[in-house]
């Protein structure tokens, strides 16, 4: 195993961010500083970034429902819980694949590898997020447009890629950006105050029915999606499009009752 890949899979970055700090020469193997990117890490060899020992661990890829009032960090100034306080010990260290904020529920992915984290998160990959959005007043539709264009925040255009009513008051939105606190700042910009906001998807990963606080392994064939990003957007947008669709039994029995009414 190369050298960028033995400390990705440490948990130190992703190979990139790896291969940044071997060109820098912020790496050293028993004791010396090692820029070869070819160098393959032997069991017995004492690899540092710094001053910082690096163990490579087994890898670990989680999905978790993140409750709210949960902040999405391993420690806080401010004594609130953390997505971490609902994890077993003595677990491989993780890190969390982007955030959710505080008062936000839902899917969440954690893991100890920094290529999956790269791939999710890097903006050249366009991974599709999608949310269900609970709002004070009902959802005017002659609104969306102006979502669908965009807004500016922070000097950003903000876009929300699709959106969709649920109910009155609910609808689901899917984001290819990642602006902090994009959704609840953009529908206040149309004059709506999120009550509640779930993110149910990443790609093709789904929430499912995993219950609130709880977490479960990735399976390899979900984790073989994620890891090739075309696939988890087509997938995604596929799975969309089958929520939309029609049930074709109650289209027929429709077309029935109208026939009758006729």
């Amino acid at each position: 195993m190369r050298l960028n890949r033995y400390l990705a899979a440490a948990g130190v970055g992703s190979r990139r961010h790896c291969d940044e700090l071997i060109a820098a020469g912020r790496v050293t193997v028993n004791g010396r500083v090692c820029t070869d990117f070819s160098y393959q890490p032997d069991p017995t060899d004492h690899v540092k970034v710094g001053s910082k020992m690096v163990r490579q661990e087994r890898r670990l890829d989680i999905v978790l429902h993140k409750p709210a009032g949960f902040v999405s960090t391993r420690s806080d100034p401010h004594a609130r819980n953390t997505i971490f306080d609902l994890l077993p010990p003595n677990q491989p260290r993780l890190f969390n694949v982007g955030r959710l904020d505080a008062q936000s529920e839902g899917l969440l992915i954690m893991t100890n590898d920094g290529d999956l984290a790269q791939r999710l998160t890097h903006p050249r990959y366009k991974i599709e997020k999608e949310y269900e959005v609970t709002l004070d007043h009902a959802w005017d539709p002659e609104l969306a447009t102006k979502l669908l264009k965009g807004v500016m925040l922070d000097g950003e255009r903000a876009r929300i890629e699709r959106i969709f009513p649920v109910s009155p008051f609910q609808v689901r939105v899917v984001l290819r950006q990642g602006i902090n606190r994009q959704i609840r700042r953009m529908f206040y910009e149309v004059g709506y105050e999120v009550k509640r906001l779930v993110r149910t998807r990443i790609g093709s990963l789904r929430l499912g029915d995993l219950p609130r606080a709880h977490w479960r392994y990735l399976t390899p064939a979900e984790l073989r999606s994620l890891e090739s990003p075309n696939e988890s957007l087509r997938l995604g947008a596929k799975n969309l499009e089958r929520r939309r669709a029609p049930n074709p039994a109650a289209r027929q029995k429709s077309n029935r009752d109208r026939e009758r009414a006729d």
